[in-house]
C-alpha cells in the first residue's frame, strides 16, 4: 500500500513520530539537567545553597563528558517516536470524531489536548520511568531492554508504572493548556498571516507562548513525579509532595523550571510546528 493511500491517522501517526524524533534530539540536554536538578534535592536541605542550570550543565560535562547530556536519549526516542505518534493521532481522531465541522472552543480544547496525551501518556509510561532513572545519574542500566527488565526482575511490574498519578496531572494539563493556548493564539492571528510564507514562523511563535504557561502550571507535578519514579518504593504521590514541601519549601516544587520550560516549550513548538507542515503537505487538516 502507497503511503499517499494510507488511512489518515496512520498518516498522522508518522507525522507526529517525525516531529517527535527532531525535537527529542535536539533538547534531550536540558530534560537531562532538569533530572539531575530536581534529583539534587534529595541531597540538598533548605537554605542550602542553589544550584543553577549551567552549575549542573558545566559539572556533567567536566565529570563526565560532553555526550552525557544526552545521556537518555535512548529511553527517549523509545518515549517520545511512537509516543507522540500516538498523541498526535489520537489528538487528530477526536478531533475528527467531534470537531469535524467547527473550531474546537477553549474549554474543548483544554479537554482534546488532555484526552490525547492521557492515552499517550499511559501508554508510554514504563519508558518515562527508564528515561528519568538514566538521566538521574544514579542507575548504571546499559540499554533500555536492559534497565526494563532490570527493574522488572527487581521492583516488578508496578515500578515500571510508578509515578502515574504525577505522571498524568503534569501531561495532561500541560497538554490541554498547550492546545488550548496554541488554538486560540493561532486562531486571533488574521487569516492572510497563517496562510502566508511565515505561516511555520507564526506557529512556533505561538507555540512558544503556549508552552511556557503550561510549563509553569505543570511545574511541581514534574518535580514530584521525578521523586517518585527515582525510588518508586519509597513514595506515594501524597508522599512524594509532604517530603518536598517539609525539606525545601515551595520552591523544591519548581527545582528544574528553567531547563524543563525551555525544552517543553522549544520542543512542543517545533513538534507542533513540523507536524503542521508534514499534515498540510498531505492535503489533511491539523
Amino acid at each position: 500500500m502507497e503511503f499517499a493511500s494510507a488511512h489518515p491517522v496512520l498518516k498522522a501517526f508518522l507525522c507526529g513520530s517525525l516531529s517527535g524524533t527532531c525535537s527529542t534530539l535536539l533538547f534531550q540536554p536540558l530534560d537531562l539537567v532538569k533530572t539531575r536538578l530536581q534529583t539534587l534535592q534529595n541531597n540538598a536541605k533548605l537554605g542550602a545553597p542553589k544550584v543553577g542550570m549551567f552549575n549542573v550543565l558545566i559539572n556533567v560535562i567536566r565529570t563526565e563528558n560532553f555526550f552525557s547530556l544526552w545521556k537518555g536519549v535512548s529511553p527517549s526516542f523509545v518515549r517520545c517516536i511512537p509516543g507522540v505518534g500516538i498523541y498526535f493521532s489520537t489528538f487528530y481522531s477526536l478531533k475528527q470524531h467531534y470537531f469535524l465541522e467547527r473550531a474546537p472552543n477553549a474549554g474543548e480544547a483544554v479537554l482534546l489536548g488532555a484526552g490525547a496525551r492521557t492515552v499517550a501518556g499511559v501508554c508510554m509510561l514504563p519508558f518515562t520511568v527508564i528515561k528519568t532513572r538514566f538521566e538521574s545519574g544514579c542507575y548504571n542500566y546499559v540499554s533500555v531492554a536492559g534497565a526494563l527488565r532490570s527493574v522488572y526482575e527487581t521492583e516488578g511490574i508496578r515500578a515500571l508504572f510508578s509515578g502515574l498519578t504525577a505522571t498524568l496531572l503534569r501531561d495532561a494539563p500541560f497538554s490541554g493548556i498547550y492546545v488550548m493556548f496554541y488554538s486560540q493564539a493561532k486562531k486571533a492571528m488574521p487569516q492572510e498571516v497563517t496562510s502566508s510564507p511565515y505561516a511555520p514562523l507564526v506557529n512556533f511563535s505561538c507555540g512558544v507562548v503556549a508552552g511556557v504557561m503550561a510549563s509553569l502550571a505543570t511545574q511541581p507535578a514534574d518535580v514530584v513525579k521525578t521523586h517518585i519514579q527515582i525510588s518508586p518504593s519509597h513514595w506515594s504521590t501524597r508522599d512524594a509532595v509532604r517530603y518536598i514541601y517539609m525539606e525545601h519549601g515551595m520552591g523544591g516544587f519548581f527545582r528544574g523550571a528553567v531547563p524543563r520550560s525551555l525544552r517543553r516549550t522549544l520542543m512542543a513548538a517545533m513538534a507542533w510546528t513540523v507536524y503542521e507542515q508534514l499534515m498540510a503537505r498531505m492535503g489533511l487538516k491539523s
